[in-house]
């Protein structure tokens, strides 16, 4: 039977990419998302993808999310821990609502999502868990006190539910991803990108589908021995010791 996997900011970006590459080896995936209801239409039409409508900061909402995936997939074994927003902004000037918005949305959501799937996994003794934090994560960004906070506890999450669950079958491992060549890049001006990718030693930015394999890999029987990982790919913008 097939791997149910979950992929959480599923629609767009990194996301999608992760969603189809997880559909390419073998999984029945769902693709959660929470804002765009036109991407998420065009990209489950597309793709022939289930999309399902939540928060992943809530944790009732998750809950009852999850029930409703389970119903129509069958047990979560793969989660994507993927989605993410930002509020950017000096740290003397950020708000309370731009802190707890992006860590909610980030930070809270490694809780409400991997506590909703992690009993099940643990009783089957099978799962893994992917989780996407961010080279600011590891380094910080001007302008990112809230978004590399949380990013950066996404790694600490990650390597302290990869020991308590590696003896149940479970891996649990992070993606610090550099600066990928998505709409929220995009967006930015030409010389903003420009500066970006002259601090990239490769020359260029990332795309979604060299993440995409990364998780698509670790999802596999083959990475049953990598938890508590952080697998870096930035280009060589930042190189980690870990």
């Amino acid at each position: 039977m097939a791997d149910v996997a979950i992929v959480t900011g599923g629609t767009r970006g990194i996301g999608a990419a992760i969603a189809r590459a997880l559909q390419a080896a073998g999984c029945r995936v769902a693709a959660i998302y929470h804002g765009n209801d036109e991407a998420a239409a065009r990209f489950s039409g597309a793709a022939d993808i289930p999309v399902f409508k939540w928060d992943v900061g809530d944790e009732a909402a998750c809950l009852e999310g999850i029930r409703k995936v389970e119903e129509a997939l069958g047990p979560t074994s793969v989660l994507v821990n993927n989605a993410g927003i930002t509020r950017d902004g000096m740290f003397h000037r950020m708000s309370w609502e731009q802190w707890r918005a992006v860590l909610g949305t980030n930070l809270d959501s490694m809780f409400t999502m991997s506590r909703a799937v992690i009993e099940g996994m643990r009783e089957r003794r099978h799962g893994r868990i992917i989780n996407i934090s961010s080279i600011n994560g590891q380094k910080g960004q001007v302008g990112q006190v809230n978004y590399s906070a949380a990013k950066a506890g996404v790694i600490g999450f990650t390597k302290a539910l990869a020991l308590e669950n590696a003896a149940r079958g479970i891996t649990v491992n992070a993606i610090c991803p550099g600066y990928i060549d998505t709409d929220m890049v995009a967006a930015v001006p030409q010389e903003v990108r420009d500066s970006i990718v002259a601090r990239i030693p490769v020359g260029r930015l990332g795309q979604a589908e060299e993440i995409a394999h990364a998780v698509a890999w670790l999802a596999t029987p083959a990475a049953a021995f990598c938890t508590g990982s952080v697998l870096t790919i930035n280009g060589g913008q930042y190189i980690a010791n870990g």
